[in-house]
């Protein structure tokens, strides 16, 4: 049989090719200074070291009996073993689903389930939550942990569980697994949506869609041999993936990865690491320039922050403030990509759509919106063709996302006279909060089931923050005993049953939710009742 041959485009043959290249190259550092200040020493891997761990890893998914086209679950933070599971992946043919490691209960259960996955790769901080999964589905039959410190604890069940340690498997030489792949567009991963309108959704990616993503890097103008690109999102977010992983391996630029985005310590980290550029997601920017300011503020490395969502009215205050200059962009997971670049166009638009793209406007009737008008961004092929998605066994909403050939983002936004995209909000009031879509049903189960709550609808109100589209979560509750109800204690149940960005910004408690004759919430009474500073609504600090 002819040898494969092999592309950059698959994960698996750009690391090898890279590996024979320059095998010494540190390409990534997973830094610990925003961790615990720089008391333990940063992970750094080279293109060699990921070579290795990438083949010992496939070996392990090859001997835990997982074929072609198989599932396997990945979640963690920002680990480098995050990367080596991706590696393993695309070597043996196998599909990745990165789920964020403070997913937990009916929500992981069900991702599990849907994406039909037979393993888990986890870090011990989560193996807790996998077990708990594991048990309440069928077909998960193996989990390999990573020892972390952060989750001791669990791994004391570890043994009588089945769990097998991540480390004890990178730690054995095993000979050279063949990559499985038999073209670009076998998948790699399945990347779930936040669920908003229903249950999530996963969107299947093809080797060749990872690969792409390091034109993200070129079109940006990532400088070769100069730029070192900085992200504390987790590699579970498209975002990471595609601004800093797949364009650092791709090209050679020495990414730096925190294992959870931190405004304190982030320029901090830029200036130790020498970092030229970072990412953002929408409420991001204004928790950075809502920090003290400090003498130093320009004093850092920064060329160019990678934005997506910058709030206009800090726009220009934030560049000068920091001295750097933003490239605003525009992009969703199941596709679409519109880009600003540095000093072009105005403020508060994110672009035009890149070249082979064809971006519009829509209403409702699927007309073209005059500039200044309110419509979905739709996006398709700049050749006419359809769009297409594939959500992972659920060919209904496929065809829904992409009907009339349109990629159907879900975003309202407009246009100026010269062409120019603006975001406005999301359609159907969904509440999107710190960059992530949130399922209210998740929150309203969660609140639902404690005992101090008879009644609960969940909302979002415009943020604070006045990121453009981002939106405050709002818990409306009805008390089962008034004189008894503590919000401290719904907000600490919160944290305990929901990731972070889906607890209540706010605790509204009313004496009844109104609603209509057939029990539907009447949400503008409850936002014309809300006043934030306003007897009755309640934050973690108040």
């Amino acid at each position: 049989m002819a040898q494969r041959e092999r592309n950059p485009m698959v994960l698996a043959d750009l690391i090898q090719m890279r590996a024979e290249e320059k095998p010494d190259l540190d390409v990534l550092t997973f830094e610990h200074l925003s961790l615990d200040g720089g008391a333990t020493p940063d992970e750094v891997r080279s293109y060699a070291d990921f070579a290795t761990n990438g083949n010992r890893l496939a070996a392990a998914l090859v001997a835990r009996g997982m074929e072609r086209g198989d599932r396997f679950a990945l979640m963690m933070r920002n680990h480098p073993e995050f990367v080596e599971a991706m590696i393993a992946a695309s070597i043996t043919g196998c599909v990745f689903v990165p789920i964020d490691p403070r997913t937990r209960g009916e929500k992981l259960s069900y991702m599990l389930r849907n994406a039909g996955c037979r393993g888990v790769v986890c870090a011990d901080y989560c193996l807790g939550e996998a077990l708990a999964a594991r048990d309440a589905i069928d077909g998960v039959d193996w989990i390999l942990a990573l020892e972390t410190g952060e989750g001791a604890e669990c791994l004391l069940i570890a043994d009588a569980n089945g769990v097998d340690s991540l480390a004890e498997v990178l730690a054995k030489p095993v000979p050279t697994v063949d990559v499985r792949l038999e073209g670009l567009m076998d998948p790699l991963q399945i990347i779930y949506t936040s669920g908003t309108t229903g249950d999530p959704k996963g969107v299947v990616f093809a080797n060749m869609r990872f690969g792409a993503f390091a034109l993200v890097g070129h079109l940006a103008g990532y400088r070769l041999g100069e730029e070192r690109p900085y992200t504390g999102l987790s590699l579970t977010h498209g975002n990471a993936q595609a601004v800093t992983l797949a364009p650092s391996l791709n090209m050679g630029l020495r990414g730096v990865f925190s294992r959870r985005f931190t405004k304190s310590k982030l320029w901090d980290v830029c200036r130790a690491h020498g970092c030229t550029t970072f990412s953002l997601l929408g409420g991001m920017a204004t928790a950075i320039y809502s920090e003290p300011e400090k003498p130093d503020d320009a004093d850092n490395p920064v060329r160019f922050v990678m934005s997506a969502g910058m709030p206009p009215a800090i726009w220009e205050s934030f560049e000068r403030r920091f001295d750097v200059q933003l490239f605003e962009w525009y992009g969703a997971v199941e596709g679409g990509l519109a880009a600003k670049p540095i000093g072009e166009g105005p403020v508060g638009s994110f672009g035009k759509p890149v070249g082979g793209l064809e971006m519009k406007i829509l209403d409702d009737d699927d007309h073209e919106c005059p500039s200044g008008v309110v419509g979905e961004i739709c996006s398709r092929p700049a050749d006419g063709s359809a769009a297409s998605v594939e959500y992972h066994e659920n060919p209904e909403a496929s065809a829904k996302k992409t009907h009339g050939g349109w990629l159907r983002s879900g975003d309202m936004g407009h246009t100026d006279e010269q062409g120019w995209f603006f975001f406005d909000y999301r359609k159907g009031g969904s509440i999107r909060h710190n960059g992530d879509f949130v399922n209210v049903g998740f929150v309203e189960k969660a609140l639902a089931e404690l005992p101090s709550v008879s009644d609960v609808f969940v909302y979002g109100v415009t943020a604070a923050s006045g990121s453009p589209g981002e939106k405050d979560v709002v818990a409306a509750i009805v008390p089962s005993d008034p004189g008894a109800f503590s919000p401290a204690d719904v907000f600490t149940a919160c944290r305990k049953a929901l990731e972070a960005n889906f607890v209540p910004s706010y605790l509204q408690v009313v004496d009844e939710i109104p609603k209509t004759a057939s029990e539907k919430p009447q949400e503008r009474f409850l936002l014309e009742a809300f006043d934030p500073a306003g007897s009755g609504v309640f934050t973690e600090g108040r």
